[in-house]
């Protein structure tokens, strides 16, 4: 028969994936001596100091909500790992540890996690990702700006921006409140950049942005939407469109032949569409430039006066 203390525990570990606490195990009624016979039965699986899984199903998001429990009622996910719960960056190894804020009195040392001590955060700068009680994209960009390299705060930032999870103002606000926090001028810098951060998809596409700002030819928009396509690169006044075509591409016939009628829909709108492949940025980086400067130059010939310049 099922008790009322394994039914709490039960309920418990549904709504934390599939795990509970020493402390909630004892709230529920079960004595230390329980919890010990649970542990030897295998009913109960340790993860963290004081944290248990309840059966042997884990769940995708368990790590973080472990390292949450293991910390205490206020702590929350943060930095990277934050990040990696909003997709702003990509997900990390299973071998890093897990990033959580703590208010500053904690100095307890845990396995597998990295904690981050300060003052309480403000009630709006916490939210939950599918249950797990995490900083909200603004408060994460922020955390990231003293934390990751300039091309991972510039991708997090252009991600939150174009999901319409973190805007301007309320980044501007954050840092007026936390002026003290690391690197807050990088932040600043990326957010007066008047291309905006941009946002690439692919090895490929990074190492193609940085040639560009090395040769010091016009900044192209980042993977721009035109009739109803996502490309990679965009010089709207020049009508001109860059894809990048990596490692994977043209896996089937069928990617090949989609792919070509999508640069014939673009050309019937009056734009022109250049490919470069992932060997040509990697071992022949010059010549593809001097071809870009080629197809812009052309752009520019090409305009005739009174021709409509608007591209949606």
């Amino acid at each position: 028969m099922t008790t009322q203390a394994e039914r709490t525990i039960t309920d418990l570990a549904s709504r934390q994936h599939g795990l509970v606490t020493r402390a909630q195990l004892l709230g529920a009624g079960l004595g230390p001596d329980a919890v010990r016979y649970r542990v030897r039965a295998m009913r109960l699986r340790p993860v963290q100091r004081g944290v248990y899984r309840v059966g042997p199903l884990i769940s995708p998001n368990a790590r973080e909500m472990a390292a949450v429990l293991a910390c205490g009622p206020d702590a929350v996910i943060s930095h990277r790992s934050a990040a990696a719960l909003w997709r702003l960056l990509p997900e990390r190894d299973a071998s890093a540890p897990v990033d959580v804020t703590v208010p500053a009195p904690d100095r307890r040392r845990r396995p597998a996690i990295l904690i981050h001590r300060g003052p309480g955060l403000n009630a709006d700068e916490v939210t939950t990702v599918d249950r797990v009680p995490t900083t909200v994209p603004a408060r994460t960009v922020l955390d990231l700006a003293g934390h990751v390299g300039r091309r991972d705060l510039e991708r997090a930032l252009a991600r939150a921006a174009r999901r319409g999870l973190a805007d301007h103002s309320e980044l501007s606000a954050l840092m007026e409140r936390h002026p003290r926090r690391r690197h807050v001028g990088a932040l600043r810098a990326l957010l007066r950049e008047r291309a905006g951060p941009a946002l690439t998809r692919s090895e490929a596409e990074e190492r193609f942005l940085a040639l560009i700002g090395k040769a010091r030819l016009p900044v192209p928009e980042v993977n721009a939407v035109l009739a109803g396509y996502e490309v990679d690169f965009l010089w709207r006044a020049d009508r001109l469109v860059v894809e990048v075509d990596g490692f994977a591409f043209h896996s089937s016939r069928s990617a090949f032949e989609t792919d070509r009628q999508r640069d014939g829909h673009l050309s019937s709108r009056g734009l022109r569409v250049m490919r470069v492949t992932w060997r040509q940025i990697v071992d022949e980086p010059e010549a593809m430039l001097v071809r870009l400067a080629h197809s812009l130059a052309a752009g520019h010939l090409a305009m005739r006066p009174g021709s409509d310049d608007s591209l949606r």
